[in-house]
């Protein structure tokens, strides 16, 4: 019977672009409304000010990650028809260069030739693609995934810190949003450590401690404008 493996890495993807959305949504609105906050705003203005945040910031991310991930997909493209070009240029020298990553690997040298052959018979693109350019199904860009996990996982995120700014009295708020907030870093961090194989606590912890730096800068830049207006 084979021996099955369940591996992490077809989740690279898809989960890169949640945690990067879901953090974003929790630290940039929590941060945001705090910063507001701390600056004396109504009820009103902060509330504003955090659902303004959330589209925008929603729709930001979309358009970073899509673009983003185009430009990756662009380049890969670009390699492939220059491996495309050049297999069918210098195919036999394609063949040594082959055999001599499978040499690098560990492979036999006797063997390296034979096994190159074997593989650009099946596939020639493909194998290059994977062995020689780095470039897989598991890894390959996807944009139009990217972006829309991104933008909902970061309205995922917002949903907590807004909700408190909208049902907290004024003088409760900051307290509030910063608790919540810090708690759902720690179950997405746990969340993402635990799917990525990673251990718990480094997943939670260096996710709370940079969302925690980020409402405590917002949060004396507010009180500063506070001051000075």
């Amino acid at each position: 019977m084979p021996h099955a493996q369940p591996h992490k890495q077809h989740r690279v993807g898809w989960l890169r672009a949640a945690v990067l959305g879901a953090n974003d949504g929790i630290i940039s609105i929590s941060s945001l409304i705090i910063g507001v906050a701390a600056a004396g705003s109504s009820n009103t203005a902060i509330a504003v000010s955090g659902i303004a945040g959330v589209i925008a910031g929603a729709i930001s991310m979309a358009a970073g990650e899509y673009v983003s991930v185009c430009t990756q997909a662009d380049t890969e493209k670009s390699d492939l028809l220059i491996e495309a070009q050049s297999l069918e240029d210098n195919y036999e020298e394609e063949i040594a260069e082959l055999a001599e990553i499978y040499e690098n690997r560990g492979v036999e040298k006797a063997l390296t030739i034979q096994v190159a052959k074997q593989m650009m018979e099946h596939d020639a693109l493909a194998t290059h693609a994977r062995d020689d350019i780095g470039i897989s199904e598991e890894s390959s860009a996807q944009p139009l995934q990217a972006a829309m996990s991104s933008a909902a996982c970061f309205v995922s995120g917002a949903f907590v810190p807004l909700l408190f700014s909208l049902i907290t009295p004024l003088n409760m708020l900051i307290p509030a949003v910063s608790a919540s907030s810090l708690l759902m870093l720690a179950i997405l961090g746990a969340v993402s450590a635990y799917l990525s194989g990673a251990k718990l606590y480094i997943g939670v912890l260096r996710i709370t401690f940079w969302g925690a730096i980020a409402m405590l800068v917002t949060a004396l830049t507010g009180a500063m404008f506070d001051v000075w207006i």
